[in-house]
């Protein structure tokens, strides 16, 4: 059984690299949020239009590595510019209401797309 202290080390370590690499992509006012408790926005602050979760558990890892190596796979045959993984939530058949997972670098190139959209409207 892991500790909570290593758990809360592992969880402040990986959103301090979340919040590095939105720096690095150009959100220089990134950084990690203190927690609010039922008011928490998020474990990382200074990106604009986002709340980013972040979690450092491999449990799902196992599976979604795969599926995601496949998309990216899938991407590069397509010449698509994402490639993403839609999957299905346990107790809902609503498509909406499903999971869509990425890599960090298809999520930047996503919320780039975004802002620049919206700062031509």
């Amino acid at each position: 059984m892991v500790s909570r202290a290593y758990a809360k080390a592992k969880g402040r370590e990986a959103e301090t690299r979340v919040a590095q690499a939105y720096r690095e992509d150009g959100y220089t006012e990134a950084d990690r949020r203190v927690r609010n408790g039922k008011f928490d926005r998020g474990d990382i602050g200074g990106v604009p239009c986002v709340a980013t979760e972040v979690k450092a558990e491999a449990s799902y890892a196992g599976k979604l590595s795969g599926w995601l190596a496949e998309a990216e796979a899938e991407r590069q045959n397509a010449g698509a510019a994402l490639g993403v993984v839609w999957h299905k939530r346990k107790g809902t058949t609503d498509p909406r209401e499903w999971y869509v997972t990425m890599t960090g670098a298809t999520w930047l190139t996503v919320l780039k797309g975004y802002l620049s959209f919206n700062s031509l409207n």
